[in-house]
C-alpha cells in the first residue's frame, strides 16, 4: 500500500449500542434493482493500490465514504449488495458538481439507507484511492455513461446514528434504485473482513482513522 500523508482539519465529538440482526429490503424493492448486476469476480480481483494524497488526483471519480457508527460508537453500519452477491460494504456515492464533500455524505446517507438523525464526528484528513479491477472498471464507466475512471478518490466521513434502528429503510428516501438487500451493525473489523478485496485497504485506512472515536463493544471485552 502506497501513503502519502497530507492534513487537512478533522472534526470530533464522541459518544453507547444495540446489535440488529441483518435486515432484508422488501422482495418488490429486489427485483427492481436486480437489472443490470456487476460480476461476483470483483471479489476476486488483485488488489489495488491505495494512496493517501490533499487532492484527489485526476483520471479519480470522487466519491465520499459514509462510516455511520451505531449510538453507541461501537459497531458499524454495513450492508450486502443487491448486484454482487455476498458482497457488503458501507454506503459510498460519487460527489455532485459543485458539492462540498461533507454535503454529498449527508446526502447519499439519506439516498441509500433513509437515515437523517446522525451527526459527523470525525472526517479522514486526506482523499483515500483505489483502483478499479480490469472487469469492474469497464462496467461501472459504462454504467456512468462512458465514462473513464480509473478508480475512486474518496473523502470518508464517520457518522453517529441518533436514530432508532426502524428509521434505517434500504429504499432510502426514494430518490435513488435501491443498492442494497439487508443489513447489520458490525465490528469494525469484521467491516473489512466482508469487503470486496480491492476495497478492504480504503476500509483499513479509514477505519484506522477513526478508530480513537470508536468504543469497545462491552459485550465482547474481557
Amino acid at each position: 500500500m502506497v501513503v502519502a500523508v497530507a492534513r487537512l482539519p478533522s472534526i470530533l465529538s464522541p459518544i453507547r449500542t444495540t446489535t440488529a440482526t441483518p435486515r432484508r429490503l422488501p422482495s418488490s424493492a429486489l427485483r427492481l434493482a436486480r437489472s443490470r448486476p456487476l460480476s461476483s469476480s470483483c471479489s476476486a480481483s488483485p488488489l489495488a493500490v491505495v494512496a493517501s494524497m490533499e487532492s484527489p488526483p485526476e483520471g479519480y471519480r470522487t466519491n465520499v465514504g459514509i462510516c455511520l457508527a451505531d449510538p453507541s460508537l461501537t459497531k458499524i453500519f454495513t450492508a450486502s449488495r443487491i448486484d454482487i452477491a455476498n458482497t457488503w460494504q458501507m454506503p459510498q456515492g460519487g460527489i455532485d458538481a459543485g458539492e462540498e464533500p461533507r454535503a454529498a455524505a449527508v446526502r447519499e446517507l439519506r439516498e441509500e439507507t433513509g437515515v437523517t438523525s446522525a451527526e459527523i464526528v470525525a472526517e479522514v484528513p486526506v482523499w483515500l484511492t483505489y483502483d478499479f479491477p480490469a472487469d469492474v472498471r469497464d462496467k461501472l464507466n459504462s454504467r456512468w455513461g462512458g465514462t473513464n475512471w480509473k478508480g475512486q478518490a474518496q473523502k470518508w466521513f464517520l457518522f453517529r446514528f441518533t436514530g432508532k434502528d426502524d428509521e434505517i429503510n434500504l429504499n432510502g428516501d426514494g430518490s435513488e434504485r435501491p443498492e442494497f438487500c439487508e443489513w447489520t451493525w458490525m465490528p469494525p473489523q469484521q467491516v473489512i473482513e466482508k469487503a470486496v478485496e480491492f476495497k478492504k485497504p480504503v476500509y483499513e485506512e479509514a477505519l484506522k482513522h477513526f478508530a480513537p472515536y470508536l468504543q469497545s463493544d462491552p459485550a465482547t471485552s474481557s
